[in-house]
């Protein structure tokens, strides 16, 4: 027989939940402390159904989901980033967690991770999309044990079979993490040369690349992640005018890229009330 069989302690007021795969009535090796591949606070569906391939797969879906972000749901080290094109997966990754356990990420619209990278919880791996034999946007999501796909558990519980059930993402909750780092938003060609804590509420970003003389701007939300509020960015060249990107947005304003080689910049942005504006700086 094989299962997934919690054991609780008690320490102090703690109660402490591990989950161990059961074999043949013995507990093997603990499995990893998935989550949800979501950022904390994020409201899925999910469902699961015979006819699926594997059937105990799940399939993701919110409003508005294509290009929404997707995080690893356990640590461990990309062991696959592939591009099957218009059929099966289309582009998908694998995650190896170790003692047998792999995780795949299916139908993405962009992959943010490479084969051999090792990744944290919650850390940022691609985005929801509608490639391969999809139609329509989704994410496709796997646990699997030495090659066999496993009824998906998250926060140490099974997901409901078979059907469709809400379920709310866990994921760095207690961090509160943003999926996004700045160089995300602008581009790897870029580098953090500042930056302004507007609170607790996020961080306007400052960067630069030296390849092409553009600074860029980027506002990075710290709280209601994933769910729209009011956030903005803008960049402003010495002599020229003033770009703002503003709105209701999940996970970040901008960004705002500007050409400024030689030139003092105005930068800043805002989540809610917090706000800064920068002096003109930077200069050359």
């Amino acid at each position: 027989m094989i299962g997934f069989r919690t054991l609780l302690s008690l320490a102090g007021t703690t109660v402490v939940a591990a989950t161990f795969l059961v074999v043949g009535g013995g507990v093997a090796a603990a499995a990893p402390a998935f989550q949800m591949p979501f950022a904390c606070g994020q409201v899925w569906e999910g469902q699961t159904r015979t006819s699926h391939s594997p059937a105990n797969a799940v399939d993701f879906n919110r409003s508005g989901d294509d290009g929404d972000p997707v995080v690893a749901s356990a640590g461990g080290r990309v062991s696959r980033v592939d591009n099957e094109g218009s059929v099966s997966y289309g582009r998908w990754i694998e995650i190896d967690h170790g003692s047998g356990w792999r995780t795949r990420y299916a139908h993405l619209s962009a992959q943010r991770v490479s084969v051999g990278q090792n990744v944290s919880q919650g850390q940022l791996i691609g985005n929801v999309g509608n490639t391969g034999g999809s139609s329509g946007a989704h994410l496709h999501f796997e646990q699997t044990l030495n090659g066999s796909a496993q009824k998906i558990v998250f926060n140490g519980a099974q997901i409901f079979y078979w059907g469709t059930r809400s379920y709310t993402s866990r994921n760095k909750c207690s961090g509160g993490s943003n999926p996004y780092t700045p160089q995300e938003v602008c581009g790897s060609a870029y580098s953090v040369i500042d930056s302004a804590a507007l609170g607790s509420s996020g961080t306007a970003y400052l960067l630069y690349n030296s390849a092409n003389g553009n600074n860029c701007v980027t506002t990075i939300k710290a709280v209601s992640i994933g769910t729209p509020s009011s956030v903005s960015a803008f960049l402003e060249v010495q002599g020229g005018t003033r770009t703002t990107d503003s709105g209701s947005f999940g996970y970040y304003a901008g960004p705002v890229a500007k050409s400024a080689a030689g030139k003092c910049v105005k930068w800043g942005g805002s989540v809610g009330s917090s706000s800064y504006t920068s002096p003109f700086e930077h200069c050359g």
